[in-house]
């Protein structure tokens, strides 16, 4: 049985049976230091911290998806953490140090842990070592596009049979627009798909993007597939 809990913006906890993954997390308000019109509108939920994953994944080094305030708070020298993250990212968070696995995971690399199988995948976006990530379970294929926009040679990375798709649709910033999103979605076709990447920031909705069997989902609400 797998959870799936959006964490707002691009973040995502993934329950899988014996293994806790979180992917590009963001919990702070980091942004609104750099740009005040980048300021939460949802309060963190400091009772995520109190989770110990098993897996970081981060797929590019943008801090609303590699976020040292939040890393830090997950990344101890004792938490035993596998860190799966691109270049641009790995040169950064490896510093971190302590006992967790810093493993440098560019687009084609894999890595199994316990039995799911990691695999990055390309992404279109302007940090060039950015990934997507596809989560396979044995029975169930998890896509995560990571920040990206439109591009077909993303497609000759990915296996078939998606179950669920995890996208970006608000457009901004080398993102897929809505309308790019569903063409996005109906090339991969996968059973569900899920947009994120939105409200958080920005006054977006899910409305936004049409696909027959989307999915919507609610901040730190488990995803329903």
């Amino acid at each position: 049985m797998t959870k799936i809990t959006w964490l707002g913006q691009a973040g995502l906890l993934f329950e899988f049976d014996g293994l806790t993954v979180m992917v590009d997390p963001y919990l702070s308000d980091s942004l609104k230091s750099l740009n005040p019109e980048g300021c939460r509108r949802v309060p963190v939920d400091e009772a995520f911290f109190d989770i110990k994953p098993d897996v970081l994944v981060f797929t590019h080094d943008h801090i609303d998806h590699y976020d040292p305030e939040t890393v830090k708070r997950f990344i101890t020298a004792d938490s035993g953490i596998t860190v799966l993250s691109p270049r641009s990212v790995w040169e950064k968070v490896r510093l971190f140090g302590g006992n967790n696995n810093y493993v440098c995971f560019n687009r084609h690399s894999s890595w199994t842990e316990k039995k799911v199988i990691f695999t990055a995948v390309k992404a279109e976006h302007s940090d060039p070592y950015a990934i997507g990530v596809v989560m396979d379970t044995g029975k169930y294929r998890y896509y995560v596009t990571g920040d990206t926009l439109y591009n077909e040679d993303i497609f000759s990375d990915l296996p078939r049979d998606i179950y669920a798709l995890f996208l970006p649709v608000n457009g901004v910033g080398n993102n897929m627009n809505a309308f790019d999103a569903e063409r996005f979605a109906c090339r991969v076709s996968p059973q569900k798909a899920v947009p994120i990447h939105i409200g958080l920031l920005d006054n977006k909705t899910a409305d936004i993007f049409n696909y027959e069997n989307k999915v919507v989902p609610q901040i730190y609400k488990e995803i329903k597939l």
